[in-house]
C-alpha cells in the first residue's frame, strides 16, 4: 500500500513542477516587465517646461544609434543620435494649451544618465490659463504593456496632477481653476494617481518573477498559517523600509548591485531548502535581511519613471505603489499556500515537492545572476 501511494504521489508532484516550469519558461529572459517612462510638465509664468524620460532600449528601434553596425554603441554614437531622438519625440508629443496645439519653442535638449535612460527637454509657449492637454503618441509604437507616468507641477514645484498613461489611454487633459490667485486642477486628481500607482504595484509583484520565486522558496518550507504569516510579514516590513528610503533618496544603491544580489537571494534560499529541508532555523530573520535588498529592487520602478525625489510629491506614489505590492503579494500567497501546505503535510509528497521545486528555483536564480553580471 505504501508503494502505491508513493507512485500515485508523482503525478501530483509533476503537476506542481510543471506549473513552476511553465511560469519560468514563459518569462525566461526578463524578471521584470519592461516599458516604463515619464513626462514631467512644469507650468512656469510664460511657458511650459516638459521633460520626457525613456529607456534607451525603447528608443533605439526608432532612432538607431549603432551607426557602424559593430553591435556596440559608443559615446560618440550616442551623442550623434541626440538630434534624431529629439526630433522623434517632438513629432510624437502633442501639447495643447487653451485649445491650441503648440510646437516646441526650440529643439529638444537630450541628456543621458547612468541608468541607460534618455531625458529630452522641451519648452512650449505660452503657459495655459484654462486648459492643458498632453498626448504621448509615441505609446502607440511601443509594446502594449508600456506605461508612462505624467506629472504636472506649478512653478513652485507643487504637484497639480499625476496620471499613468498607456497605449489605449495616451493623453491627459486638465482644467484649471483659479483659487486665491493660484492655479488648481478641478476634481480629485490625487485619487486617480493613487489608483494608478496601486495598480502598478499589483502588476509589478504579479509579474516580478524574481520576487515571486524568492517568496515561493521562502514559503515552500511552511506547513501552516502562522509560520507563513511570519515570513510574509517580515518580508513586507523589510522591503517597505528600503522602498521608502530609496524613494525619498535617503539611501541609493546602484541597480548593477541590487539586481544580481536579488538573484543571489533566490539561489541562497533555494539551496538552503535543499540542504536543511523543511525546518530551517531563523527563516524569518533571513527573510527580513534579504527583503531589504528586494525593496531597492521595487524602488527601481519609481526610478525608471524618474519620479524619485526628496519632496512630498513622492509620498502618494510611494504609498499606493507599496500597497499594491502588498495586495498582489497576499493574493499570490493565498493561491499557492493551500497547495504548499497540502503537499507538505503529505509525507509521500513533501520531500519530493520541496527538493524538486527548490532545485528549479535555484536554477532560475542562477540564470538571472549570470544574466545580470556576465551575460
Amino acid at each position: 500500500m505504501k508503494h502505491v501511494q508513493g507512485r500515485n504521489g508523482w503525478p501530483v508532484l509533476a503537476k506542481c513542477l510543471l506549473i513552476v516550469g511553465l511560469l519560468l519558461q514563459a518569462n525566461w529572459v526578463a524578471a521584470h516587465p519592461p516599458g516604463l517612462s515619464s513626462v514631467d510638465v512644469v507650468i512656469e509664468v510664460e511657458l511650459l517646461a516638459v521633460k520626457v524620460t525613456f529607456a534607451l532600449q525603447d528608443i533605439e528601434a526608432f532612432a538607431p544609434m549603432d551607426s557602424d553596425l559593430d553591435a556596440e554603441v559608443s559615446n560618440a554614437e550616442r551623442d550623434a543620435a541626440k538630434p534624431a531622438i529629439a526630433q522623434l519625440l517632438a513629432n510624437q508629443l502633442r501639447v495643447n494649451v487653451d485649445g491650441k496645439d503648440l510646437a516646441s519653442a526650440e529643439p529638444g535638449i537630450v541628456n543621458y544618465d547612468d541608468q541607460n535612460n534618455a531625458h529630452v527637454e522641451f519648452r512650449f509657449e505660452p503657459s495655459p490659463r484654462r486648459q492643458l492637454l498632453v498626448q504621448s503618441k509615441f505609446l502607440a509604437l511601443l509594446p502594449d504593456g508600456h506605461q508612462q507616468f505624467v506629472k504636472i507641477r506649478d512653478v513652485n514645484g507643487n504637484t497639480l496632477l499625476e496620471k499613468m498613461l498607456g497605449r489605449a489611454n495616451d493623453q491627459v487633459q486638465v482644467e484649471f481653476d483659479l483659487v486665491d490667485g493660484k492655479q488648481q486642477v478641478s476634481g480629485h486628481a490625487w485619487f486617480a494617481a493613487f489608483i494608478d500607482f496601486f495598480k502598478l504595484g499589483v502588476e509589478h509583484i504579479v509579474t516580478g518573477y524574481d520576487h515571486l520565486l524568492f517568496l515561493l522558496a521562502l514559503l515552500a518550507v511552511t506547513h501552516s498559517f502562522w509560520p507563513a504569516i511570519k515570513i510574509i510579514t517580515f518580508f513586507t516590513i523589510a522591503h517597505s523600509i528600503t522602498l521608502a528610503l530609496a524613494g525619498l533618496n535617503l539611501i541609493e544603491l546602484p541597480s548593477s548591485f541590487v539586481e544580481p544580489f536579488i538573484a543571489a537571494t533566490i539561489v541562497y534560499v533555494a539551496v538552503e531548502n535543499l540542504i536543511r529541508g523543511d525546518h530551517p532555523k531563523g527563516r524569518h530573520w533571513l527573510t527580513f535581511g534579504f527583503g531589504l535588498i528586494h525593496g531597492f529592487g521595487f524602488a527601481g520602478v519609481l526610478r525608471e519613471m524618474d519620479i524619485s525625489s526628496g519632496d512630498t510629491g513622492i509620498l502618494l506614489p510611494l504609498l499606493s505603489f507599496n500597497l499594491g505590492i502588498e495586495t498582489g503579494q497576499i493574493v499570490v500567497a493565498a493561491i499557492v499556500l493551500p497547495m504548499i501546505w497540502w503537499l507538505n503535510n503529505k509525507p509521500e509528497f513533501s520531500v519530493k515537492f520541496l527538493k524538486g521545486c527548490s532545485f528549479m528555483i535555484s536554477l532560475m536564480g542562477a540564470y538571472w545572476f549570470l544574466e545580470r553580471t556576465v551575460l
